[in-house]
């Protein structure tokens, strides 16, 4: 594509654009402070999982900020615009996640604006995290790769009590908004930031209710997310609440052998019989699309 460098600089913005989602931009994490500050340890899976997340988003953020750079540099002609820089700059004017993000990003079906905007809230909370030490309330919508916190949590309650973490499953309890979760649970972790797709949490009853007319999600409360024997968990009425990153509901099989998109099934209190919920497609999803 010859003379694409005469036409780029014409598309009105694309340069102020690009330049504006650079300034929002943080440095990367400096992993190697924080494996210091937050050391691997046996009772503390958490540590671990933070120096990772850490270490995936550094590899989303340096993608963002090279391709941006770059592509400011190809508009004004210091380097060649590749294909691939093109297909960033047609992304960036249509308000779109650009390919080359997506390939280092966690799922989103976000527009562009909305997506920074999220993924700049998710480094905020692991900043946060390193900062002023392990949350009381874990943002699990925020985490790249949910699985290991939820493994995490798993492997703290396995460690302390000596129990193979094979014959654990989970038992959730959902908060009143009023709870006070300023300090972590003895055992298990609070979750939040979770949406209701529908139906909706009925917060005076504490089960699932139907959606109130023309609103489409609503917000879940606060989650402990309580590790357990398998054997001891209630036999209480619930629906199994499958977790969505998004609201596309499907994934590909990563190469960890999870799905890129499902992150686990809640038992989450319910008096209806399961197939009501199944019919309007109950779910959790961790971000909107909006």
């Amino acid at each position: 594509s010859s003379g694409i460098n005469a036409e780029w600089p014409l598309r009105p913005g694309l340069y102020e654009v690009s330049g504006g989602i650079i300034a929002k931009l943080p440095k990367s994490f400096d992993t190697e402070a924080a494996l210091r500050k937050y050391p691997t340890k046996y009772t503390q899976s958490m540590n671990t999982v933070l120096v990772q997340e850490m270490g995936r988003f550094n590899i989303l953020l340096e993608t963002v900020r090279h391709s941006l750079i770059n592509l400011q540099k190809a508009i004004k002609g210091l380097v060649v615009m590749s294909q691939e820089l093109e297909q960033v700059a047609k992304s960036v004017i249509n308000g779109k996640i650009p390919d080359l993000w997506m390939s280092k990003s966690y799922p989103s079906l976000k527009p562009l604006g909305s997506y920074v905007n999220d993924l700049l809230l998710r480094l905020n909370f692991l900043e946060d995290w390193y900062e002023n030490g392990v949350p009381s309330v874990f943002w699990i919508a925020g985490f790249y790769f949910t699985q290991a916190f939820i493994t995490g949590v798993k492997q703290n309650y396995a460690r302390k009590y000596t129990i193979p973490i094979d014959t654990l499953a989970f038992d959730y309890a959902v908060l009143d908004d009023g709870d006070d979760t300023s300090k972590p649970p003895d055992d298990g972790s609070y979750v939040n930031g979770l949406f209701v797709d529908g139906a909706r949490w009925d917060r005076e009853r504490g089960v699932f209710g139907e959606s109130t007319p023309k609103v489409l999600f609503d917000t879940m409360p606060t989650i402990w997310m309580k590790p357990m024997k398998k054997v001891e968990i209630p036999d209480d009425p619930i629906y199994w609440c499958p977790v969505y990153k998004t609201s596309e509901r499907r994934g590909t099989l990563s190469t960890t052998g999870h799905s890129t998109n499902f992150v686990i099934d809640m038992r989450l209190p319910s008096d209806k019989p399961e197939m009501h919920w199944v019919l309007r497609g109950l779910a959790l999803l961790c971000q909107l699309d909006d």
